[in-house]
């Protein structure tokens, strides 16, 4: 039996965030709290441990979807894999290059038109301007955006932006595609071309994390789900642990 190949390796990861607010921070400052017990015991209330001690293994061509509740840690978690974050404790190991679509558009420059950004995010990237401009009218097919080339991005709505975002992230296959509620954002006839668009990546052998509030898509495209509530993985498995958080959540809903 052939050995199956490990994609992404999350080893004993915790991120915690301090809620508190801060106007700014110097060394004088940071000095004079280091003396200040009432400061630092108001710091350590103000903790929020975002993922604690979170554990998984990701093969090659898997498809691993995330699920849990509003806040639960699945966004943080993505961002700590892509690369985005530093884990508090534990690390990440990515034996390949990630595509990640968390904040789509992020590397946007909104004063500048699509056409502009079609470079400059494709650059962001990693991608030489010779392949953005190979696939600048496929990249502008998909998008649906022929008619928008040249009005700022700022002029956009979020579901423009998000078409533009996808058409340039998916010009060529990665390793490992990582996938933030992308598929819920613009019209439905979109959402489909996305979705199709992700399977044939997947079909090619692309590994992906996909986040979604959707159980019936993550049903539909995924090997593997993994559950997590509170910063806590409540369960890796198949399918059916789709079924166990809904289930849960109902129960929960009728408590209130």
């Amino acid at each position: 039996m052939k050995k199956k190949e490990i994609m992404i390796d999350v080893d004993h990861v915790s991120m915690r965030f301090n809620l508190g607010i801060e106007k700014g921070f110097s060394l004088k400052q940071g000095f004079i709290d280091l003396f200040n017990k009432e400061k630092r015991k108001n710091k350590k209330k103000n903790e929020f441990w975002a993922l604690k001690d979170v554990n998984f293994k990701i093969n090659k061509g898997e498809v691993v979807g995330f699920i849990g509740s509003n806040g639960a840690g699945k966004s943080t978690l993505l961002k700590v894999v892509a690369g985005v974050m530093k884990p508090t404790k534990g690390s990440v190991a990515a034996y390949g290059n990630i595509c990640p679509m968390i904040e789509l558009g992020a590397g946007f420059d909104p004063q500048l038109t699509a056409r502009e950004n079609i470079y400059l995010n494709g650059a962001v990237m990693g991608y030489s301007k010779e392949l953005i401009e190979s696939k600048f009218e496929e990249i502008v097919e998909f998008s649906e955006l022929k008619d928008f080339l040249d009005v700022p991005v700022q002029n956009f709505s979020s579901g423009m932006t998000a078409r533009l975002a996808f058409s340039i992230a998916t010009i060529v296959d990665p390793e490992i595609l990582i996938v933030d509620e992308i598929l819920s954002v613009g019209d439905i006839a979109f959402q489909a071309k996305s979705e199709a668009k992700m399977l044939s990546m997947i079909g090619g052998g692309t590994t992906v994390l996909f986040v979604s509030h959707s159980l019936e898509q993550i049903k539909k495209l995924c090997d593997r789900v993994i559950w997590i509530e509170h910063g806590v993985v409540q369960k890796i498995g198949g399918k059916d642990v789709c079924d166990e958080y809904k289930k849960a959540m109902k129960v929960k809903e009728n408590k209130r």
